[in-house]
Formats: C-alpha cells, structure tokens, sequence
C-alpha cells in the first residue's frame, strides 16, 4: 500500500493506493470526481482510498489528480507490461485510451470538460505516464468523461500487469521520488 499526501493552503488530500482487486472509499465532497475516482478504482484494479478537501471544485479536482498520479507512479512494478489500450462505449459516446507508463509524462486530448481535462494532463505528469484519450463520437458531456475515466481505467488494468519481464530496451527504469 502506497500512501501520498498532498496539503497546501488550498487543498487536503490523502491518497492510498494498492494493485489489487479495485475497491474504493472515495470522499472528495464533489460527487462527479467521487464517481470517476471509483470507476477508475473499479477499472483498472486498483485499490484506491481518497480523502480530500479544498478551497474551490478547481483546486481539489486538480490536486486530487496530482497526488492520484503520484501514488500510481510510486506503486508501478518495474517490469509491468507497461502498455495499455482500451476503446469503452457509453450510450452515444465512444472514447479510446491509450497509454505507455514507461516514464515519460505526454497528455493529449481533449475531451469536453475543461475540469477533467486538466485532471487527465495532471495525472499524467504527476504519474509519468504517456496518456492519449481519443473520443471518437458522443454528444453528451458526462458519458464521454464517464467512459474516459472506464477506458484509462482498464488501459491501466492492462499495462499494471507485472510481467517479470523489463519492456524496454533500455532496461529497467528507475524513477526517482524528485
């Protein structure tokens, strides 16, 4: 179990995270980042515990992405699959995500809320992390950002799995806790 703590004058988070079977305890006080921090929970397998609180929906929603990317960062095994895709529907949405966790922080969207959005870009710099979130079709604003939480979610699942294998010709990567 990895615990990461973010406190600043603006926010409060606590992070607890583990490669496990996916269940959650989200307290967030913003409904619609509770719902996708556990649907993100549910998908890709990790045990997720958040606790937070904040000043504006902004600062928390950012904040609660920064220390979430930091505790999957820090839980990653070095010989992961590293790679992970998935394409999920929802209703009228489509969204595929793609994703390398080989080090490296690139977020490319977008989706349709400027929020969630920030809260892709920001997971993925704090998680060090190649992130690609594609919508491919969708009209309705909650199930594309729904369905792109689902499809990180499972990419996750996938690239999580501890191969025992080093997927880089470079070989092991060491990230440091800078």
């Amino acid at each position: 179990m990895i615990v990461v703590e973010r406190k600043t004058s603006e926010t409060s988070i606590r992070v607890e995270m583990a490669i496990g079977r996916g269940t959650a305890d989200i307290r967030t006080g913003v409904p619609f980042l509770d719902h996708m921090m556990t649907a993100l929970s549910r998908y890709s397998g990790l045990d997720l515990t958040i606790v937070a609180s904040g000043d504006l929906r902004h600062h928390l929603i950012e904040d609660v992405a920064l220390t979430t990317g930091e505790a999957l960062r820090r839980v990653l095994p070095a010989t992961c699959a590293r790679y992970g895709e998935r394409t999920v529907p929802m209703d009228e949405a489509l969204v595929q995500a793609v994703l390398d966790a080989g080090g490296r922080p690139y977020y490319r969207g977008p989706i349709p809320s400027s929020l969630y959005e920030h809260w892709m870009r920001s997971f993925s710099d704090a998680a060090k992390v190649t992130l690609h979130i594609r919508v491919l079709r969708g009209s309705d604003r909650h199930h594309i950002v729904e369905a792109a939480f689902k499809a990180l979610g499972f990419a996750l699942r996938q690239a999580l799995v501890d191969t025992g294998t080093v997927f880089s010709t470079k070989g092991a990567v060491v990230l440091g806790d800078a």
